[in-house]
């Protein structure tokens, strides 16, 4: 599972011309599921994007989390997070998570968020959407679950 963290100061998800969510100040989260993911993947990954800290404190150092700071999250699933680009000029798909897979994936990460306690508003699985935000900072992380193992990754 890969999670590219946009902190925000605002975004939104418009589909043909309506706005189907949108938060304030925040963190954007473009998810792409790959075939290997699990719900336990997807717990692990929530948990950390939840306590990770992007936020300044009063002395200007990224030490507070969305947590602390009652941030809201925008979840937008992202299947193109998980193109395989090593090979020519097209990109390939096939690690991507087939979407009747992926999409209790995505809603599992989705919940463990809001089990943390956190506002969650969400794009519409398998839309096409338009994704506007103004990016805080600007302040981009990029997490791949494939860098940490289940018992070390908070």
């Amino acid at each position: 599972m890969k999670a590219l963290l946009q902190r925000v100061s605002q975004a939104s998800v418009t589909i043909q011309g309506e706005t189907t969510a949108h938060i304030s100040s925040g963190v954007l989260v473009l998810l792409g599921i790959d075939r290997q993911d699990t719900e336990a993947t997807a717990a692990l990954l929530a948990r950390k994007t939840a306590h990770l800290r992007l936020f300044e404190d009063e002395a200007g150092k990224m030490n507070l989390s969305a947590l602390d700071l009652n941030k809201a999250f925008l979840v937008v699933s992202q299947f193109t997070l998980c193109a395989d680009l090593r090979k020519g000029r097209r990109p390939s798909f096939a690690q991507a998570c087939p979407p009747e897979l992926a999409k209790p994936l995505y809603d599992c990460f989705c919940a463990q968020l809001r089990q943390c306690g956190l506002c969650v508003a969400e794009g519409v699985f398998q839309a096409e959407m338009q994704v506007q935000l103004v990016n805080d900072g600007p302040v981009t992380f990029w997490l791949d679950s494939a860098f940490w193992e289940t018992s070390s990754a908070e």
